[in-house]
């Protein structure tokens, strides 16, 4: 250590956790160059609009928990697609107080089956840039931090 720095030098920049931030950040906003402006949708809801695509029926929480993003910010989300005629809610049969959620027929799977090519081929392009065996390791890495994070206790 250089003897100018305190012993307990933190390097932000050098911090796994931020680290991954950064990049998911920045991956995100180049996927959001393909959607944001033609389809007038931001990067939470072409996340709810990917996983409810995938997943119809499931209700705000369980798209949370599915995505591990903010409580309110899917409920904006939710809200703002309803109201661009994306998504609609269709109250639970056994539990009148829960809504599923569903694109809409027209208009929400029309974008989303738009969407999905040109963020399979952003995907392909970044992983082009890694050999084969540096994706493999990618994947098993991914793998096992989320194992590890999902069997921490929750507070």
């Amino acid at each position: 250590m250089a003897k100018h720095e305190p012993e307990n030098a933190f390097e932000l920049e050098k911090f796994l956790p931020y680290r991954l931030s950064v990049l998911t950040n920045t991956i995100s906003q180049g996927i959001a160059a393909a959607y944001r402006d033609r389809f007038d949708i931001n990067t939470t809801e072409w996340r709810v609009l990917a996983v409810i695509g995938h997943y119809p029926g499931l209700t705000a929480s369980d798209v949370v928990e599915r995505t591990a993003m903010d409580k309110v910010a899917i409920s904006r989300a939710v809200k703002s697609m309803e109201e661009k005629n994306l998504l609609e809610r269709i109250p639970d049969d056994r539990d009148r107080r829960r809504n599923r959620l569903f694109l809409t027929p027209g208009k929400g799977r029309q974008i989303l089956a738009e969407i999905i090519p040109q963020a399979r081929e952003f995907e392909l392009r970044m992983l082009d840039s890694l050999r084969r065996s540096d994706r493999q390791s990618l994947d098993r890495i991914i793998e096992t931090l989320s194992a590890y994070l999902r069997d921490l206790p929750r507070h």
